[in-house]
């Protein structure tokens, strides 16, 4: 199944749910603007896109990847997320999400800048701080930005740092945002493990997928007092049921050495982490990791998805049926998008806020959303699960915000 049918088929449940209408699931089910380009570089072609799900709530906001395996599904995929990710936080946003097809770990960073530029040279017209806002994704950071930005308003003949987040702090970034999704998500987890789990210290945690999530919410979480017994990368994972040492894993991985070929505890592939029986397991990777193949042999009590669409609709029900409580990633990871709105903010006016009012700021944030999600669940705790909750909280925003224009009835 396509990750957008799985989509299309959660919609389908929150119509039941809540009695939508056939034309407001009609309008939640395409998008507004899908611009397609092919960036040519070097005598190479390769395919790209930019996509706005839904601009009711204002402009559209969501990350650039760089991945061998972008596709337009799985960008139109994640312009959904993006649209319900931002409702749900409140923030005046809606949803998109942009991608180029090719593999950045083979490609030198000479090529990778002249790819970046010709991306905004091919979509500058649907981009800008009014119209269409990207930020970082999988495999592009703080530098592929700025030569977005910079490409942008050489284009542009102007100053405007508003028009893409994720920046380095010298071009008008935030000092939150290299750690924002973790820090969001370790807020989740922190009120989950005590309400759900009934604590929040020496739980057993595994975590799949290294990358600037996943490394981060390890630390913290380490540092907090919960046990990490697992941990992995793309090339395979560790695993030690006593705990691992996570200040050496860390800076094992961060001296470029795989997560699999750490010295101490037993090597594991992605899918055996999947399996591990935890008390929370941590999907920081790709998406459609658990499926309806494998969710079954799941044993962690709790999920918690800080990577974008790493549960399928089937494996959703599976999970569901076991009493395995899934905290979606439309919850769970806004923390990235929320600081990058902070920095959007900053741009826009030229008040540069104190970090430790935005860290408060952010607590407050993903703490409602937590609390208005949990509340909403547990109001059919039988019939609904927190997935299910978030997108009914975050989809009447978007209808509500349709019908005030005029474009429903």
């Amino acid at each position: 199944m396509a990750t957008f049918d799985n989509i299309l088929s959660r919609l389908k449940d929150i119509q039941a749910i809540e009695g939508l209408s056939d034309e407001a699931v009609a309008l939640l089910s395409a998008p507004k603007r899908m611009a397609t380009a092919e960036l040519e570089v070097d005598g190479k072609t390769y395919p790209a896109w930019r996509i706005v799900f839904n601009d009711a709530c204002g402009p559209g906001k969501g990350g650039i990847r760089f991945h061998p395996d972008v596709c337009e599904d799985e960008v139109k995929s994640l312009s959904f997320w993006m649209a319900v990710k931002n409702s749900l936080a409140g923030l005046p946003y809606g949803g998109g999400k942009g991608g180029v097809k090719f593999d950045p770990k083979t490609t030198d960073k000479a090529t990778i800048e002249k790819i970046s530029r010709k991306y905004v040279g091919a979509f500058h017209e649907v981009l800008g701080q009014d119209i269409d806002i990207p930020a970082p994704d999988v495999y592009t950071n703080g530098q592929i930005m700025s030569w977005m930005l910079d490409e942008f308003e050489k284009i542009k003949g102007r100053h405007e740092p508003g028009m893409i987040t994720g920046k380095p702090l010298e071009l008008g970034g935030s000092a939150l945002r290299g750690d924002a999704t973790a820090r969001g998500g370790y807020i989740v987890i922190k009120e989950m493990a005590q309400r759900i789990l009934g604590a929040d210290k020496g739980l057993k945690v595994a975590i799949q997928g290294f990358g600037n999530a996943g490394l981060h919410i390890t630390r913290m979480l380490a540092a907090d007092g919960f046990s990490v017994v697992a941990a992995s990368d793309s090339q395979g994972g560790i695993y030690n049921p006593e705990g691992l040492d996570v200040a050496k894993l860390v800076e094992s991985k961060e001296q470029g050495i795989p997560v699999g070929d750490y010295a101490s505890g037993q090597k594991i592939s992605n899918q055996e982490l999947l399996e591990l029986p935890v008390d929370i397991l941590i999907l920081a990777a790709l998406e459609n990791q658990i499926t309806a193949a494998n969710a079954d042999k799941v044993q962690a009590r709790c999920i918690v998805e800080l990577a974008n669409g790493p549960i399928d609709y089937a494996a959703d029900k599976i999970l569901f049926s076991k009493k395995i409580m899934v905290v979606p990633d439309i919850l769970a990871n806004s923390g990235g998008v929320i600081v990058s709105y902070f920095e959007w903010c900053q741009n826009r006016t030229g008040n540069i806020l104190d970090d430790a009012y935005l860290t408060d700021l952010l607590y407050k944030k993903m703490k409602g959303s937590w609390e208005a999600v949990y509340a909403k669940q547990q109001e059919k705790p039988d019939q609904i699960d927190l997935r299910s909750a978030a997108y009914i909280i975050a989809l009447n925003r978007i209808l509500a915000a349709e019908k005030y224009r005029g474009h429903l009835s």
